[in-house]
């Protein structure tokens, strides 16, 4: 991925979702939706001190033209270019409406009601259907699955005994995490990745397992939440189903979760205090929430 800006008149913008084999015509696109300079008026110079980059080969990969992460692009208007018809209005005008049709991954908050997760897969396997009621179901689902294959779900596996784990599972006061994603995704036929707030990494539950479609979520160490690409101020319903190919989509992730990380929107599960629901006790970390949970049979925690 290319973390790239472009400084023009109308401001300095973020060239998101670019990598080193994207295009020249789709760097010109974004910077055509974020500046409102239509691709054929384009003069992009790069360097120090600025030169002018040649735009005459729009399937040249950016990488072949020098482009680098960490470079800003210049953009200017020529003016000596014809421009069609449906140019004939006000910069802003066209900038303003060209940039609310370019799509965007976004987070879709869900509760934070220890079934986050099963909400938000739901989410993005539906094709963006939000069912709050929906974990007792997946739950369940969960639940059967383990049941039905006690050699691979092994007490090594699940780290209590099958029977404990499908009947622990079904509680609505206990958290899912990577076990019942890689279960979720089999059952699913999709990959889930999940991407790490705090570390700013994707773990791809199923990447090796062939799947045509790949879905996102967003983890910030206790909490999931599910990704989609929309396009803002538009009733065009989200995308929450992707390619498995589209590397575009998780570069674009890595960016949001870049971003929550340098806004510390994330939970250091080793320092965040916890208070246990049943007795009261305070706890500092998963670690001491897990031990409290094996000495005393207690699983509801609350963050304080």
């Amino acid at each position: 991925m290319l973390r790239l800006r472009c400084k023009a008149r109308s401001g300095s913008f973020p060239l998101p979702g670019l990598t080193a084999h994207s295009r020249l015509h789709e760097l010109q696109a974004v910077i055509a939706a974020l500046t409102g300079v239509p691709i054929q008026a384009q003069r992009l110079l790069l360097g120090f001190p600025p030169s002018c980059l040649d735009l005459s080969d729009g399937e040249q990969r950016l990488g072949e033209l020098g482009i680098h992460s960490g470079d800003t692009l210049i953009v200017e208007e020529d003016a000596t270019k014809p421009k069609s018809d449906s140019s004939i209005v006000t910069k802003r005008t066209v900038s303003n409406s060209v940039r609310e049709a370019v799509p965007v991954l976004a987070r879709k908050v869900v509760p934070a009601d220890n079934s986050c997760l099963f909400t938000s897969i739901y989410y993005v396997v539906e094709g963006g259907v939000y069912e709050p009621g929906c974990a007792p179901e997946m739950r369940n689902l969960i639940a059967q699955i383990v049941a039905s294959d006690l050699e691979s779900y092994s007490e090594a596996v699940l780290g209590k005994n099958n029977q404990e784990y499908c009947d622990w599972i079904k509680r609505e006061d206990t958290w899912g995490g990577a076990i019942e994603v890689s279960i979720l995704s089999k059952f699913y036929q999709c990959e889930i990745c999940v991407v790490d707030t705090q570390t700013v990494r994707i773990d791809r539950f199923g990447e090796d397992a062939g799947y045509a479609k790949r879905v996102l979520l967003i983890y910030d160490g206790i909490h999931y939440d599910p990704l989609e690409r929309k396009i803002p101020n538009t009733d065009i319903p989200p995308q929450t189903i992707f390619s498995a190919t589209d590397d575009v989509v998780l570069a674009q992730a890595l960016e949001l979760a870049d971003e929550a990380r340098r806004k510390r929107q994330f939970t250091d599960v080793n320092r965040f205090t916890l208070r246990c629901m049943v007795c009261q006790k305070g706890l500092t970390g998963q670690m001491e929430a897990r031990e409290h949970a094996k000495e005393t049979g207690h699983t509801n925690f609350g963050e304080v």
